[in-house]
């Protein structure tokens, strides 16, 4: 028979478990406070450049799958830089640079690798915008 300590421990730890259990899945902690995932890909696409969202980005990079989402919204702010004056063949080569980021890690296992696919599909984007906006003749932020 289990003595009382023993059964105390016994009930304490599924408690802490699923008190643990109960907190938000996606709640990180970035620029010093403790945010969702939508919150920080919400300020990721509030940032006045691509750049200040590719910090951003690798400042509160989770190396997990929530990276997927943070990505994303990277993407979007760096081809808004862009996008509106790329040329049929530039934007061939751009989707091509993304399958190829895409297909690196297809047959790898673990949700670090839906991260690294993440980086390499933002920095993609971020290189077109430097490219775009250096041809404009402005200085990436």
């Amino acid at each position: 028979m289990l003595s009382k300590s023993c059964l105390a421990v016994f009930l304490a730890v599924p408690a802490v478990v699923l008190s643990v259990a109960g907190t938000p899945a996606r709640a990180m902690v970035c620029m010093d406070k403790s945010m969702t995932l939508d919150e920080v890909a919400g300020t990721i696409s509030a940032q006045k450049s691509c750049e200040s969202a590719m910090k951003l980005f690798r400042d509160c990079e989770l190396t997990a799958s929530g990276d997927v989402q943070l990505g994303a919204a990277v993407e979007k702010k760096c081809e808004a830089d862009f996008m509106p004056g790329l040329s049929a063949a530039r934007k061939h080569a751009y989707q091509r640079e993304m399958r190829v980021c895409d297909s690196k890690y297809r047959n790898k296992s673990g949700t670090m690798y839906l991260s690294f696919t993440a980086f390499c599909r933002a920095e993609v984007a971020q290189r077109y915008s430097q490219r775009a906006l250096k041809a404009a003749g402005r200085k990436a932020r």
